[in-house]
């Protein structure tokens, strides 16, 4: 009798974990190969071999690039080298990506970079927002942006038990942002078991210097986020389960989600096209060649706009897609006066004039 039990026992739990792995590899979108939008005038930007995670752009037209992110289960080019963060001015004729110096007394060898987003104060002073991951923890590092030196100055590191495993930050006032976390475990393994199980524990935290909290939560791995031109409603991507959530954004800063946007690949980045108000998303088409990267059959890339987000049918269009051949693994676009300069998580950076 208890043979039988434990058999049974022993073929409902195989039977379930076959069922989760053809779950998975269905939802890893794993068959999918995109068919190429590419536009003609395109070039990749020499100075960046390693990354261009995350980009965000003045309206001046200088372009902050993250890049040399070290990040579990993603590839890495360089790993004995520090992340960087460059510096484009896309008002030249042919843009260049600088690095920028930063300030003695910030440890520069742990500088793992991710999710980034400027704030501009009252007095046109600049100020750059960096998720960091040193010894793969999460830190959110201030910097004020020297223009004339091309420098960056360390002000201060924010560290807190709600910042854990974050992915991106969108910046609303001095010292104020909203940031997503995209894991609820920090164990690797544990990461993978939540994953596998499809579980939605991650948030999206609001952090002031008076108080930090939880405000929106439930997503399975929440991602990229920005703000609407308006500044009315913050955007959420929910990489895992590939879409974006429109959340209204509230005097006491909870947000309230008032539509889900569904898109059939693995949202990223999010920017927002100052002059008409769509979303850019960067996204992946193929999650299992992300994950398991080989580069005779690479991950591709894939760029989406998302047009009326507002409305009861948004229009969704792409912008660019490839399977790999020219840009892999991309993770954010932003445009600039009909230009657009597309990131990726660990190989190259591309710009297009359309």
């Amino acid at each position: 009798m208890g043979k039988l039990a434990a058999l049974t026992l022993l073929g409902v739990s195989l039977a379930f974990l076959g069922q989760r792995f053809v779950a998975i590899r269905e939802k890893m979108n794993a068959s999918r190969e995109v068919e190429p939008v590419e536009p003609q005038n395109c070039h990749l930007i020499e100075e960046l071999e390693n990354g261009s995670e995350d980009i965000d752009i003045l309206p001046t037209g200088l372009a902050f690039i993250s890049s040399g992110l070290k990040y579990p289960g993603m590839p890495n080019f360089a790993p004995d080298e520090p992340g960087k963060i460059f510096l484009m001015d896309l008002n030249e004729q042919t843009p260049r990506a600088q690095a920028l110096k930063i300030s003695d007394g910030f440890d520069k060898a742990l500088f793992n970079p991710h999710g980034i987003s400027t704030f501009i104060n009252k007095d046109g002073t600049v100020y750059l927002y960096v998720v960091s991951h040193p010894h793969m923890e999460s830190t959110v590092e201030i910097f004020k942006f020297e223009e004339q030196q091309r420098a960056l100055i360390h002000l201060k590191t924010i560290k807190h038990e709600l910042l854990k495993s974050l992915n991106d930050i969108v910046v609303v006032g001095p010292e104020q942002f909203y940031a997503t976390r995209d894991h609820y475990f920090t164990n690797i393994f544990l990461t993978y078991l939540e994953m596998f199980l499809d579980l939605h524990w991650t948030y999206v935290a609001f952090y002031s210097p008076s108080e930090i909290k939880v405000v929106a939560k439930g997503f399975s791995s929440a991602n990229g986020i920005t703000i609407s031109v308006d500044q009315k409603y913050i955007y959420v991507a929910d990489v895992a389960d590939k879409n974006i959530h429109v959340m209204e954004k509230h005097e006491n800063w909870d947000l309230t989600e008032r539509k889900v946007i569904q898109l059939g690949t693995f949202v990223d980045n999010l920017s927002v096209d100052p002059t008409t108000g769509d979303i850019l998303a960067g996204c992946h088409p193929n999650a299992m060649k992300l994950l398991n990267y080989n580069p005779e059959d690479p991950p591709g890339s894939e760029v989406l706009r998302i047009q009326n987000v507002l409305s009861d049918k948004p229009r969704v269009s792409t912008v660019y897609a490839n399977n790999g051949s020219v840009l892999q693994g991309s993770s954010v676009a932003f445009t600039y006066h009909g230009k657009i300069l597309i990131g990726t998580v660990f190989h190259r950076a591309l710009y297009c004039v359309l």
